[in-house]
């Protein structure tokens, strides 16, 4: 029955021959994986203004140069992330550039900031969808937590199906959302060249206003430099896309950035040029289709893809996370169950464990993730930081051709991202001061699991092990709860082996038993010993394990290995499971970790 939900949700198992069917080509892979930077079109505009506005309205055409500025860093980033898809063609992104030119160490706090952001991308952008959802149907407001946590397992379930599959279905929202943009936008300069739009709606550039500083202006760009989240992600996905790869990513990225400027740059022109101000109940891309088309099915088609785009934002997460994850996993800093692919040959433990923490994000901040977003962009910038300043060095030391402008490109994106880290941290140290616990912690975790597989590969490795002692005999234990067919079954198995003693355990809770067990064996099987212990606390695990040890010591004495032989029987039906009490493998998992001691279940399947 599991397996078939598990058919009917994700499809078939495929081969591993038909991976080259899953990669991606540049039309899907734009609209997967720049989701997440496109759907900041949504908010990283509006967030300038909720700066600005504390000055006043007026302030408001500092919105252009701050636009421009943030222009210039988007242009910085995509460059430098271009150069990375060709230095570092198998994908990794800031984590692969910050190991190798800076050391481990800033590679995994590239590294750890990125897992943790996609995990807040996928929290965020569906609590965000959501909210705009429940805003045009209030009555649904109470279940935004089960609403998001639906979204969250849809899109996972989507993911498991395949890279190619999942991008099918969500590029058609993502390429609707930016046709609503631009024809918002068209819309909206058409009205200002001919006139439609009063001058006094806003303030002319280059007007003096009270009170406005460098700590405002640098506070403002900080905050609209949120709309750059999601560019690292095609650097981290490289392999997901069709030879020649690089290439292909790197055009997309190129594209990614072309629509990300486009976009950003028309809604900041349009909410300073129409006077749009901020409120907490609309946002500001909202008033503007208003302000341009009225309450229309125009307006009501850019919201609706507004709210699709930044529930699928999520999307670029799921891509990223797992590649991600693979490279840490191949350095062993992370579980190596990360780099198996799954039936659909995408990276499954990847996928479902983002899906998982962001529900537990989701229901831990009851949906209400508003405060996380300054988290989230700072742990974005801190790997933008890292890349560039990795790129830089990688440059001063290889000196190839043309090294002296991809270093400049790369030393303006590593100065303005530190800058805007800084500005974070100043501005919004109560919303981010989380980052600086979390990350050393989970770098001390990076460690610890990097120095446990080199312990184990330490101890399995045949030039540094101990020498095995040779085996001489072998002393059987069997557990045995009665006289069945399950016992006889295993009696007869140990008996098969070449065994030196085979001894068979009955543990009695009353005197009375004992006796009675013990003469009926003697009639069953009289060639086989056996030993009672009495449980006086009625635990059969203590006093077969305390035997199972004596046995053990005096045999490893003399070089000889004790093997338990469990008799197990196995229901027709996996329901039925539940309705005994599994004693079988309870001594299995008390005895596993006894050293020396072999474990082997002898099943015995029940026929109805």
């Amino acid at each position: 029955m599991i397996s078939s939900i598990k058919r009917f949700l994700i499809g078939r198992p495929l081969k591993s021959t038909e991976l080259g069917e899953q990669k991606l080509n540049k039309t899907k892979a734009l609209a997967i994986l720049s989701s997440d930077a496109l759907s900041s079109v949504a908010y990283g505009p509006e967030q300038i203004l909720i700066v600005l506005v504390t000055i006043s309205a007026a302030a408001f055409w500092y919105s252009i140069p701050i636009a421009v500025g943030v222009l210039i860093l988007l242009t910085a980033l995509i460059l430098s992330y271009r150069q990375i898809i060709f230095a570092y063609p198998h994908g990794g992104g800031a984590y692969v550039v910050s190991k190798n030119n800076l050391g481990i160490t800033p590679g995994l706090i590239a590294g750890g900031s990125l897992l943790v952001d996609y995990i807040l991308t996928v929290a965020v952008s569906v609590s965000a969808g959501t909210d705009a959802i429940t805003s045009a149907f209030p009555a649904l407001h109470e279940h935004n937590v089960l609403i998001a946590s639906i979204f969250v397992i849809f899109i996972t379930i989507l993911n498991l199906r395949g890279v190619t599959e999942s991008a099918s279905i969500l590029a058609y929202p993502v390429y609707l959302f930016v046709l609503a943009l631009f024809i918002l936008i068209g819309v909206g300069i058409y009205n200002i060249l001919t006139g439609q739009v009063p001058a006094e709606h806003h303030t002319p550039v280059g007007t003096p206003i009270a009170g406005i500083s460098l700590f405002i202006l640098l506070r403002a760009f900080a905050s609209g430099s949120s709309a750059l989240t999601g560019v690292e992600a095609i650097s981290n996905a490289i392999p997901n896309f069709k030879d020649p790869a690089a290439n292909n990513a790197a055009k997309t990225l190129m594209a990614m950035g072309a629509l990300l400027a486009v976009l950003f740059s028309g809604i900041v022109f349009l909410a300073y040029y129409y006077g749009i101000a901020p409120r907490a109940e609309v946002t500001v891309v909202s008033q503007i289709g208003e302000e341009i088309f009225g309450r229309n099915f125009m307006y009501y088609f850019i919201q609706g893809t507004t709210a699709l785009i930044l529930i699928l934002a999520a999307n670029t997460g799921y891509t990223a996370f797992p590649l991600l994850a693979v490279n840490l996993a191949k350095d062993k800093f992370i579980p190596r169950m990360f780099t198996v692919r799954g039936d659909r040959l995408g990276y499954s433990n990847g996928i479902l464990i983002l899906g998982l923490f962001s529900i537990m994000l989701i229901i831990a901040f009851k949906g209400q993730t508003e405060h996380l977003i300054p988290l989230y962009a700072v742990g974005v910038f801190i790997p933008f930081t890292l890349s560039q300043t990795g790129m830089m060095l990688k440059w001063i030391r290889e000196k190839p051709q043309g090294w002296v402008a991809k270093f400049i490109t790369n030393t303006t994106g590593a100065f303005i991202s530190f800058t805007v880290t800084m500005i974070f941290f100043l501005t919004k140290f109560a919303q981010v001061w989380s980052i600086l616990v979390f990350l050393p912690i989970i770098i001390i975790i990076f460690h610890r699991i990097r120095k446990h597989y080199e312990a184990v590969g330490d101890q399995l490795r045949l030039s540094t092990c101990e020498p095995v002692l040779p085996i001489k005999g072998n002393v059987i234990i069997v557990p045995v709860a009665g006289i069945t067919h399950v016992v006889e079954n295993s009696l007869q198995y140990a008996k098969s082996l070449s065994a030196d003693q085979i001894i068979a355990v009955y543990v009695a809770f009353e005197r009375d038993d004992e006796k009675k067990f013990e003469e009926k064996w003697k009639k069953w099987q009289p060639d086989v010993r056996l030993v009672t212990l009495h449980s006086h606390y009625r635990s059969i695990i203590q006093p077969l394990t305390k035997f199972v040890d004596t046995v053990e010591h005096k045999a490893s004495e003399s070089n000889y290995r004790v093997t338990v032989i469990i008799p197990q029987f196995i229901p027709k039906k996996g329901w039925h499971n539940i309705l005994h009490n599994q004693s079988s493998l309870l001594i299995r998992t008390f005895l596993l970790y006894r050293r020396n001691v072999v474990i082997t279940t002898v099943p015995f399947h029940l026929k109805k």
